[in-house]
C-alpha cells in the first residue's frame, strides 16, 4: 500500500508560492477534555479496534497514554552494550552519560522509549563518525539483544505496540551486521545491474534475515541521486540518473517490506546533490527548486509509491526552499513539501541528532525543533534525558503543540501495528541458499567492463593485488578464481588489481593488466590497465561474480550508473 495516496507533481509555481508566503508552526489547539470513564453518565469503554486496523489501534492506544508515555514514543536513541540487561562496566558508564541508567533495558523503561537503534561500523564506513559504540556482533547475539529489548518495552503502557528496533543495513560500505548473514552488493551495484526485479528479490531475502534477528525497521534504502562525486554517499546511491535510481529504490522497498521490515528513504531532500558530509558540517544544496524536483526527488516519490513506511530527513541546507535551515528542522521542507506537496503519510525520522548540524542546539531544544518541523521520531539524541525532559517541558509549556505530538505518536504506533501483522522468519533462514542465490544474481548482473574486451577468460595464471588494507578481499577473490578454474600465483601472473572505497590515483598499479573498482568507479579514469572492470562492491557475491567473468564463464552485463570521464558505461555493445 502506497504511503502517497495521490500523485502530486511538485510544481515550481507551488514551491515559489511556498517561499514567498513562508510558514509558521502548527498552532496549538485546545486540549481535548477527557471522557468520563466509570460513571453512569459517561460512555462505556469502546471495544478495541481489530488487529487488521493498525491506525484504529494506534488512535485508541494514544488516547490512553500519559504525557510521559507520549514523549517517550518519539525517541529512538542508541544505547551501549550487546545485551539488554547485562553490560560491561564501560557500557554502563556510557549509558549513564547518555541517560542516567546502566543498561539498554533500563533506558527503555525510564524513558518509555518508542524504539532503539543498533549501531556499529566497519573500516570503510563513511558514517562511523557518529557511531559512538557498537552493539552488533553476530546474528545470535543480535537476536538475544532484540528479544531482551522487546521484553523490556512490553511492560510499558504502549507495550502492545512492538518496540521499533532499527539499524543501518544498507549493504556495501554501510552494513551493521556482516557475519552469518546474506550480504548484498552495494546499491550502486544494483544500479549497474539495472533490474529492479533482481533488487527486489535480494532485498526480500535480506529483509527476512533482519526480521529473523528481531530488527523491524531498516534505515535503507538510500534514495539520494548521486549528482556529485560525494564520498559520503558514493556507492550507497543507486546512481546518477533519477529515473533509473527511482526504479531501484522502489524494488528495494517492496522487497524489504514484504519481509516485514519497514523501509526508510534517506536522506530527504537529497544528500547526493552535495559533495559535503553532514557527519562533519552542514552541506548546502545550491540547486533550484525545479532542479531538486526533477533531479533529487523521483527516487523518494517512487519509494513512497512502493509503500515506504518512513522517510529520513537529512541535515541539508536546501537554499532554494529554506535557506540556512537544515532540512531536519525545516517546516517548509518536511511539512509543506514532503507532506503537503509530495503527499507522504508515513513516519518522518531525523538523521542522527548527534551529528554536528543538529548539535547547534541543546538536545532538548533540538528535539522540540525537529518535532515541530514535522519529524515523528528523534534518532540518536546525544543525551536521552535532556531530550526527554525538553520535549516534556515544551509540551506542558505550549511550545510543542499537543496536536503535533499526538499526530507523531499516532503515526509511529500505526507503523508498529502494521509491522506486527507479519510473522518474522526463523533464524534458520539466515544465509540460506536461496538468499545467497538472490544476492549472487544481483552481483553477477552488476559486473561492468569499461575498457577492453567485453568477455573472454584472462590469459594465463593470475596474481591478485590490491590497495592497502584489503587482504580479506584478495583472499576471497583468490578462492573464487581457484574455484572457477583459474590458477592464482603469489607473483608473476597476470596482475588483477583491486581498488575500493576511498582509493585514488595513488592506489592504482601501473603493472596491472586488469584494474577492478569495488566502489564508485571514478578512479578508473586514471587507470592505465588495458582492461577495466567494476563490481561496485567487495562482497563475497561480487568477488564470486568477478571470478566468473575473469574465468570466461559469465558475460559482464552491467552498465556504470555514473559517468566516468573518458570511459563508456560499458564496452559490451548490446548492453
Amino acid at each position: 500500500m502506497s504511503n502517497r495516496p495521490w500523485r502530486a507533481s511538485v510544481a515550481v509555481v507551488a514551491l515559489t508560492a511556498l517561499l514567498v508566503s513562508g510558514c509558521s508552526g502548527d498552532p496549538e489547539r485546545p486540549k481535548p477534555t477527557p471522557s468520563p470513564v466509570g460513571t453512569s453518565a459517561g460512555p462505556s469503554v469502546p471495544p478495541a479496534p481489530p488487529a487488521s486496523d493498525p491506525a484504529g489501534r494506534a488512535a485508541a492506544l494514544v488516547a490512553t497514554l500519559s504525557d510521559e508515555d507520549l514523549v517517550g514514543q518519539v525517541l529512538m536513541p542508541y544505547a551501549y552494550g550487546d545485551s539488554a540487561t547485562k553490560v560491561s562496566a564501560g557500557s554502563a558508564a556510557g549509558n549513564q552519560a547518555l541517560g542516567g541508567v546502566d543498561t539498554p533495558a533500563e533506558m527503555i523503561a525510564k524513558y518509555r522509549l518508542g524504539g532503539l537503534i543498533l549501531v556499529g561500523f566497519s573500516a570503510d564506513d563513511p558514517t562511523k563518525g557518529n557511531q559512538e559504540t557498537t552493539n552488533v556482533d553476530n546474528p545470535k547475539q543480535v537476536h538475544e539483544l532484540t528479544t531482551g529489548l522487546r521484553s523490556a518495552a512490553g511492560r510499558l503502557a504502549a507495550g502492545s505496540a512492538p518496540l521499533l528496533i532499527g539499524t543501518d543495513q544498507e549493504y556495501g560500505v554501510v552494513t551493521r551486521v556482516t557475519d552469518g548473514v546474506t550480504v548484498l552488493p552495494s546499491a550502486l551495484a544494483a544500479g549497474a545491474a539495472g533490474d529492479p526485479k533482481l533488487t527486489e528479490a535480494a532485498w526480500r531475502a535480506a529483509g527476512a534475515e533482519l526480521a529473523a534477528m528481531g530488527i523491524n525497521i531498516d534505515f535503507a534504502p538510500v534514495a539520494d541521486v548521486l549528482a556529485t562525486r560525494s564520498a559520503v554517499i558514493g556507492s550507497r546511491s543507486y546512481g546518477s540518473d533519477p529515473k533509473q535510481a527511482a526504479a531501484q529504490v522502489g524494488g528495494a522497498v517492496r522487497g524489504l517490506q514484504a519481509a516485514g521490515v519497514a523501509a526508510t528513504l534517506k536522506h530527504f531532500p537529497g544528500h547526493g546533490h552535495s559533495a559535503d558530509d553532514s557527519h562533519q558540517d552542514l552541506p548546502v544544496l545550491t540547486q533550484s527548486a525545479a532542479a531538486l524536483q526533477s533531479g533529487a526527488w523521483p527516487p523518494f516519490t517512487a519509494g513512497m509509491d512502493a509503500g515506504a513506511m518512513a522517510v529520513m530527513s537529512g541535515h541539508l541546507d536546501a537554499r532554494a526552499i529554506d535557506p540556512g535551515t537544515p532540512a531536519t528542522f525545516s517546516h517548509k521542507l518536511l511539512t509543506d513539501v514532503l507532506r503537503g506537496q509530495l503527499g507522504f503519510k508515513g513516519v518522518v525520522i531525523t538523521d542522527g541528532m548527534n551529528m554536528p548540524p543538529a548539535m547547534r542546539w541543546a538536545p532538548g531544544e533540538a528535539a522540540v525543533r525537529a518535532l515541530n518541523a514535522g519529524n515523528d521520531l528523534i534518532l540518536m539524541t546525544p543525551n536521552v534525558g535532556q531530550a526527554y525532559d525538553g520535549l516534556l517541558a515544551a509540551l506542558r509549556g505550549g511550545s510543542l503543540p499537543r496536536t503535533r505530538l499526538v499526530d507523531a505518536v499516532t503515526r509511529v504506533l500505526t507503523m508498529k501495528f502494521q509491522l506486527a501483522e507479519l510473522p518474522a522468519a526463523q533464524m534458520s533462514t539466515l544465509n540460506a541458499p536461496a538468499h545467497r542465490a538472490a544476492a549472487d544474481a544481483l552481483a553477477a548482473a552488476a559486473v561492468t567492463v569499461l575498457r577492453g574486451a567485453c568477455g573472454g577468460a584472462v590469459r594465463g595464471p593470475v596474481t591478485v593485488t590490491s590497495s592497502g588494507g584489503r587482504d580479506g578481499t584478495r583472499a576471497t577473490l583468490t578462492a573464487a578464481l581457484t574455484a572457477a578454474g583459474v590458477q592464482v600465483k603469489p607473483s608473476g601472473g597476470t596482475v588483477v588489481h583491486l581498488v575500493g572505497y576511498g582509493d585514488g590515483a595513488k592506489d592504482l598499479s601501473p603493472d596491472a593488466a586488469i584494474t577492478v573498482a569495488m566502489d564508485t568507479p571514478y578512479v578508473l579514469a586514471d587507470a592505465k590497465s588495458p582492461r577495466l572492470l567494476a563490481t561496485y562492491s567487495s562482497s563475497r557475491a561480487s568477488m564470486t561474480a568477478l571470478a566468473a567473468v575473469l574465468a570466461g564463464k559469465a558475460r559482464p552485463g552491467g552498465r556504470s550508473p555514473v559517468t566516468v570521464p573518458g570511459l563508456p558505461a560499458t564496452t559490451c555493445a548490446s548492453n
